[in-house]
């Protein structure tokens, strides 16, 4: 029970930490607004007005009970109350008492008029809507009614509305001024994602610098101090691999020439070809390893270049067709690159090749179907390590020194996407490239 309580709970909560802080904030002060209010209206407002409402009815009773009295001047008991009581009256004779009822049920004003009316009169009617500051109240009279003109400020505190203003707008102007707090708050937070997420995307981030609470600035220079530490390596790395080529290339070259000279062709040719597939692994394993390029990242239309890689190859088996701009934030040739490794390796197993781009609401989906052999679906993990190649269904073949996969996964990940492979509908391999949108 408690952990489905919970669990509903975190649904109905706001996920954001800014909203999940006004919370914090807002509820105490709403709370006791509401209590203070109840409180207020209860004990102050309403007792109040039951008090003056009680004491108008009190005296409207007095003067009808005098107007009885035979020994009081009519007109000069009315003078005397009216100029007494501020109330102005009159007497009108021969009329029945209006039959509508311009009663607000909801005005607690309304509710105490007409509770202390009902227990000292049989007919009244009265209408606190028509005038601004007077109420309009008729008592049955005789052949006629009592016309009273009784000002509101008799029945109601004029100072509970400024009242309540003043315990209302405060905890506006407070909320008000939370908003902008937190707003400064949490947008140092939302720096450090954002950041986070362009560098693990190997996106140029520039100097970051941390501010807000020293808590956040803390996690910010700890995150700026390894970014720097990962650039250095990256930078070490690179560095390295550019004097490895430099030296692996010098003795390769040096090979070549001394090939020429051996007078067995055959064996020449041979040992031609192991030099030409060390190089070609050369090249291929500097390509993997430097992939994070230091290339901007810029917004392009995925579509056009999805169509103009295929129009490259001038292959009318690689069937792709759509007629929408996408735009898409990220770095374009190495998107291109991947899409060729995926495409080279379906036309170098199979005949034909479909690309389908479809937009999602959060994501893109790119799938590159082909006729070829297909993979097992145990391999479908394996195929995305570095150098790894399989015996089966694709072949072993010296044109491949199996990077080309690696390459491609690492180009998505790094854009925050991933690949998945599956069945083709050609009976051959497909693969599903989500990107973010």
């Amino acid at each position: 029970m408690f952990y489905g309580l919970n669990n509903l709970i975190k649904k109905l909560l706001p996920k954001q930490l800014f909203y999940r802080a006004l919370l914090i904030v807002a509820v105490p002060i709403i709370i006791l607004q509401i209590t203070i209010s109840v409180v207020f209206f209860d004990s102050l407002w309403i007792k109040t007005n039951k008090g003056m409402t009680r004491a108008l009815v009190g005296e409207i009773k007095f003067f009808i009970d005098a107007y009885d009295n035979e020994q009081y001047n009519k007109d000069s008991l009315t003078k005397l109350f009216s100029e007494s009581y501020g109330v102005k009256v009159e007497y009108v004779s021969y009329k029945l008492l209006p039959k509508d009822n311009p009663e607000r049920w909801f005005s607690p004003m309304d509710r105490t008029l007409r509770r202390e009316l009902k227990s000292k009169f049989l007919n009244y009617w009265f209408d606190a809507t028509s005038f601004q500051d007077l109420i309009d109240l008729k008592i049955k009279y005789l052949k006629g009614y009592f016309q009273f003109y009784v000002p509101k400020d008799r029945v109601t505190n004029s100072s509970a509305r400024l009242f309540a203003l003043w315990i209302t707008f405060p905890a506006f102007l407070l909320i008000t001024i939370a908003l902008m707090f937190l707003k400064n708050q949490t947008r140092p937070i939302i720096n450090l994602a954002r950041a986070s997420e362009r560098f693990g995307r190997g996106e140029d981030v520039g100097e970051y610098r941390p501010s807000g609470a020293l808590e956040i600035r803390q996690a910010g220079y700890e995150f700026d101090r390894m970014r720097k530490r990962i650039i250095r390596h990256l930078n070490q790395r690179s560095e390295m691999l550019s004097g490895i080529s430099h030296d692996l290339r010098t003795p390769l070259t040096r090979i070549k020439l001394q090939l020429t000279f051996i007078k067995d062709k055959e064996i020449s040719n041979k040992l031609s070809e192991d030099v030409s597939e060390m190089e070609k692994m050369l090249n291929e394993y500097l390509h993997f390893a430097s992939n994070r390029s230091a290339e901007t990242t810029k917004t392009f239309d995925i579509a056009e270049l999805i169509s103009n890689t295929v129009n490259k190859y001038e292959n009318k088996n690689i069937v792709f067709d759509t007629i929408y701009k996408i735009p898409f934030t990220g770095r374009k040739n190495l998107i291109r690159r991947c899409l060729n490794n995926f495409i080279d390796n379906s036309i170098k197993y199979g005949k034909k090749v479909i690309i389908v781009l479809k937009k999602g609401t959060n994501n893109l989906a790119i799938t590159i179907d082909d006729d070829g052999p297909g993979i097992p679906e145990k391999e479908y993990e394996n195929v995305f390590k570095p150098f790894y190649k399989i015996d089966k269904s694709r072949g072993n073949s010296k044109s491949s020194v199996g990077l080309g996969m690696s390459i491609a996964s690492d180009i998505i990940q790094s854009h925050g996407g991933n690949i998945r492979l599956e069945k083709s509908q050609l009976n051959g391999l497909r693969v599903k490239i989500f990107l973010p949108f």
